[in-house]
């Protein structure tokens, strides 16, 4: 396993010891990968492979003649995934660097130097590996982002029936909050038989929808234009077929997370569903909380603001020995790109902002704080408390924050989320601010009572 970085004492002070001194650098693009070994290990140490399979295994046969037992690469678009597994598979001990973390010195840039520069950097375990689950994790991570994909797809069609409703001058979706509810569908697939008949369409229209039925009649008399019904046609089509797919892909998935989760070996006797309210639109249709509770141990979905949705993305992001790698609840906020990167210089604090980068754990746990800013639990409060002091977007990154180190703790601790635990209720809260408004009051009177004497 690579090595971290080490020094030793010299007579010209600390210097950097090579802590992996078998290590090779791959340099990596979509259709070449350039590779580095050490100077002694071979006479033409910095070669260039194509990225075909019979490359890779070209690639491993050089690097074991060449006495290599680690390599690192970075993590450049998807291009690193083939190559990565398929030296694990070959035994190597492969480091996947953040791109960041490998930027080298400015200058002439180069892939030759660049592949040279990670060898140089990892023999001296100056690289940081960078999270990713195992196997079988990665498979139902894969499945999951499908089937986001597809949900995105899917509501590209909605905008496209959308468009073709309002071009001929139907506006259904006035009076109809969700045009692909169940009134929604049933009247869109009465124009698509044939029925343009205002008076007979709304009828279709629920009961329960605020609208008055005359404004949904008006909203229904359009144009009828033929390239926009088959338009129109098309895209309900392409919509419904897209939602058959996901639901194959969440077959996919349940299959898979049923085979992970086995062989946890957790106790099912302690798991008890619990009573939330789950949105029916575009909702995961298998028991994900199940699930993760078998992976886990403990029922994460306790925590206000955590849906099913998010849990099927956090399986698969994180897998079950996730808490491994991170040592502390701290260093997983961290990696979630949830905690303020703090550049300090001369003792002042210059800036105090949360990285840019994507991370699909730290927006699951950024849509989990969305959920609770109006709910009346202590992360709601927090929630509320975060915002009046720094606004909204401050009040998401820290409600998130404390959302992932709940979670991780849970997951740690196998303990039941405590409310209690989390912070202050509404009364407190209004009982510490009339002691402070107490204490300011007193100052202010003592200051008063002086300018007076």
């Amino acid at each position: 396993m690579a090595r971290k970085a080490e020094k030793e004492k010299t007579k010209d002070g600390l210097k950097l010891k090579i802590v992996n001194p078998n290590a090779a650098g791959i340099d990596i693009a979509y259709g070449e990968m350039q590779v580095c070994v050490p100077e002694d290990r071979d006479g033409e140490n910095n070669r260039c492979f194509g990225s075909f399979t019979c490359d890779y295994e070209e690639i491993a046969s050089w690097l074991k003649a060449c006495g290599i037992t680690t390599v690192a690469m970075e993590s450049t678009g998807s291009y690193w995934v083939g190559l990565f597994f398929f030296l694990e598979e070959k035994g190597f001990d492969v480091l996947l660097a953040n791109a960041k973390d490998v930027k080298n010195v400015s200058g002439k840039k180069t892939d030759e130097a660049d592949a040279e520069w990670i060898m140089l950097m990892h023999s001296y375990g100056l690289l940081k590996p960078s999270f990713h689950p195992d196997a079988a994790a990665r498979s139902i991570r894969e499945l999951a982002r499908h089937r986001d994909n597809m949900l995105r797809s899917a509501s590209k069609e909605v905008q496209h029936m959308q468009k073709s409703l309002v071009l001929m001058n139907i506006k259904v979706d006035t009076v109809i909050s969700d045009i692909l509810g169940k009134s929604g569908k049933a009247i869109i697939e009465a124009i698509l038989n044939g029925n343009h008949d205002p008076k007979s369409l709304v009828q279709l229209v629920d009961p329960r929808c605020k609208a008055s039925k005359e404004t949904i009649e008006k909203s229904l008399e359009g144009t009828w234009d033929v390239v926009h019904l088959f338009e129109l046609k098309q895209s309900y089509d392409l919509y419904k077929y897209i939602h058959t797919q996901i639901a194959d892909c969440e077959a996919e998935m349940d299959r898979l997370l049923g085979e992970y989760t086995d062989g946890c070996g957790t106790d099912m006797q302690g798991y008890t569903a619990t009573k939330k309210r789950v949105s029916k639109k575009n909702a995961i249709s298998f028991d994900a909380e199940k699930h993760a509770f078998s992976m886990w141990g403990v029922n994460v979905m306790e925590i206000p603001g955590m849906g099913l949705g998010a849990l099927a993305v956090l399986m698969g992001e994180l897998g079950r020995g996730f808490t491994e790698k991170f040592t502390s609840a701290k260093s997983f906020c961290k990696w979630c790109n949830l905690v303020p990167n703090n550049k300090i210089s001369g003792g002042k604090l210059l800036s105090s902002k949360v990285p840019k980068q994507k991370n699909r754990v730290g927006q699951m746990f950024r849509q989990c704080a969305n959920s609770v800013k109006s709910v009346k639990t202590g992360l709601g409060i927090y929630f509320r408390r975060q915002k009046s002091k720094g606004g909204h977007l401050q009040a998401i990154v820290a409600t998130a924050n404390k959302i992932a180190r709940i979670f991780y703790t849970m997951v740690v601790s196998k303990n039941h989320y405590d409310e209690s635990k989390v912070g202050l209720d509404e009364k407190q809260l209004l009982e510490r601010k009339i002691i402070l408004a107490q204490i300011t009051l007193d100052r202010l009177n003592r200051k008063l009572s002086v300018t007076q004497g």
